[in-house]
């Protein structure tokens, strides 16, 4: 593997920054025309071999447009034109990625669908979005869900293998390919969980998601030793985020086809990447039990987006690698000089972000040195205008108190796909709500209490189910592994619960034992105790949706009688 002849020269990537036209729907042919190591591989994928042993396959930007013009070429084929959405339902990797510039190459409009969605709110979601067509891994449940409804079913059905065997020279491309976007063209639609009903589909559009990401072309860490593992998943917006980032940089990556820690402490250990991207999923089992010493051994960096990490599973993974003396700005790394000294330990990024925002808006820091500061996700970056708590009617709440966070920034999604309804529902006071609930300091620093859905209305007010499961897995870790908190109805109003995973050397403990550990702690935190725990102890007992966070929904609707007789 040869890492050190792709990343783009730094006058070119500066040149990236201001390229007027450079957006998400083409970042691939203005990294070709930028990077003069065009066909040097850097996009890697794995397998694991008939021994055992962990094999990467490189691939070049020539590669990849190579790869995006056959696949455009079926797509063309099958009837699918400008401004059409079309379903793309694959399993993690590289594969949606490619079909995702297939698609943006001929102006049509991917519909990313994590295929570990329900396969009833699958086609639900589909049909919401109007898709053309739909290409999945494997075809026939679809098939037979639409059979039960025909007049749903769209042009086409294909399974992804008939896109990859695809004789390319049977047919033909438009005379303007690749497709030249105007800025607010959409190029892709991202699902919520889709945990209950139909899910929210964000719309991507191509200048609003390249907003935001300008300053990474000079700042990010791209030296000719940096080496990028892609945990997240690669149907949602932060795996199309840093997979952008890694093209326009040409910075060497291995985009992962699974997030546990089982396949990917093996691939780890083969790539020795120097910075990990993931959602919390992948952090929380790397923090669990031994730690992954020989694969995180260059690591400086973790890259966490989507929901804001917990300090149990930070301090344990920020002593793992080691980093150059200096490393102090959130997602941005000063260059550094080879010959750098390198200090014990990485840092931790915590970015609190999601597919509306366009990318993470707040970043924290955390270093082994670092002081705990539970649930502060930092200052807003710098694309952010403005960034506020409000309270229901607009209004700037003052500094401590709790309310709606409120952010306003380019990178901002353009709305909801076919509903302009709920798209009007996010907007308050020019404000896009972030859905989450935050309070602000008066130096400007935020902290993320919970999410506006996950709030527990008790009779003493509102208790917000974060802070509690930051004291559950910071100061309970002889017992607790991870958990989530949820409220549920009591006589007396609402009140919290805790399900718990437990650490392996605790499998004996019951759930009353738990209760009280975890209330003592939270009294001394000055948090609300615990009403009651339910321990988990199968991965049916702990639900996880597409994207590996726990189905708080679920949780209160299985549990919503357990306080009833009390």
């Amino acid at each position: 593997m040869n890492d050190h002849s792709s990343v783009v020269p730094l006058a070119a990537r500066q040149q990236l920054m201001t390229e007027p036209a450079l957006g998400a729907g083409n970042f691939l042919d203005h990294a070709i025309a930028a990077n003069p190591n065009r066909a040097a591989p850097f996009v890697f994928t794995h397998r694991t071999d008939h021994r055992g042993e962990v094999v990467l396959r490189g691939h070049s930007l020539l590669d990849l447009a190579a790869v995006r013009d056959r696949y455009a070429t079926w797509y063309h084929a099958n009837g699918v034109r400008p401004g059409e959405p079309v379903g793309v339902v694959l399993g993690e990797g590289l594969e949606p990625l490619l079909h995702f510039l297939a698609l943006t190459a001929l102006g049509a409009v991917p519909a990313l669908v994590n295929d570990a969605m329900r396969h009833d709110v699958m086609v639900n979601y589909l049909d919401h979005v109007g898709v053309v067509g739909v290409v999945a891994d494997d075809p026939t449940r679809l098939a037979a869900a639409y059979r039960q409804d025909p007049q749903r079913r769209p042009r086409f059905l294909a399974p992804a293998a008939e896109v990859r065997a695809f004789d390319a020279d049977r047919a033909g491309l438009p005379a303007d390919h690749p497709y030249r976007h105007a800025p607010d063209d959409v190029v892709a639609l991202i699902h919520s969980s889709g945990t209950t009903g139909t899910p929210k589909s964000t719309m991507l559009a191509h200048r609003q998601f390249w907003d935001g990401k300008q300053p990474r072309m000079v700042r990010f860490p791209a030296e000719p030793y940096d080496r990028l593992m892609s945990l997240m998943p690669h149907t949602h917006a932060g795996g199309l985020s840093y997979f952008l980032t890694a093209v326009l940089l040409g910075l060497p990556t291995v985009v992962m086809s699974d997030w546990r820690r089982a396949a990917v402490e093996p691939v780890m250990e083969a790539f020795q990447p120097t910075m990990v991207a993931s959602f919390p999923r992948t952090f929380v089992e790397l923090a669990t039990g031994e730690l992954p010493v020989r694969g995180a051994a260059k690591v400086h960096s973790w890259f966490n987006t989507g929901d804001s990490a917990h300090h149990g599973h930070i301090r344990r993974l920020v002593t793992l690698g080691e980093r150059p003396a200096g490393l102090i700005r959130p997602w941005l790394l000063p260059r550094q000089k080879a010959e750098q000294p390198t200090l014990p330990g990485s840092q931790f990024i915590d970015g609190l972000g999601s597919s509306e925002m366009g990318m993470a808006l707040f970043g924290q820091v955390t270093t082994p040195e670092s002081a705990r500061d539970d649930r502060c996700v930092g200052r807003p970056l710098e694309v952010v205008l403005k960034a506020a708590v409000l309270d229901q009617d607009g209004t700037e709440l003052p500094y401590g108190q709790a309310g709606l966070l409120g952010i306003v920034s380019p990178s901002r999604t353009p709305g909801y796909w076919n509903d302009p309804k709920l798209t009007a529902g996010f907007e308050l006071a020019g404000y896009w709500l972030t859905g989450d609930v935050a309070r602000r300091t008066a130096d400007g620093r935020f902290y993320h209490l919970d999410r506006t859905a996950d709030v527990i209305d008790t009779l003493d007010g509102p208790v917000y189910s974060l802070p509690i499961e930051e004291v559950l897995l910071a100061d309970c870790t002889d017992l607790v592994q991870d958990c989530s908190v949820v409220g549920v109805p009591s006589p007396n109003g609402q009140r919290p619960i805790a399900v718990v995973k437990l650490q392996a050397e605790a499998a004996a403990a019951n759930a009353e034992e738990v209760r009280r550990a975890a209330n003592k702690a939270l009294a001394e935190a000055g948090l609300a105790a615990l009403a009651a725990v339910r321990i988990a102890r199968t991965p049916e007992d702990f639900p996880l949706g597409p994207t590996g966070k726990v189905l708080k929904r679920e949780l209160r609707t299985r549990f919503a009688t357990l306080l009833a007789g009390q």
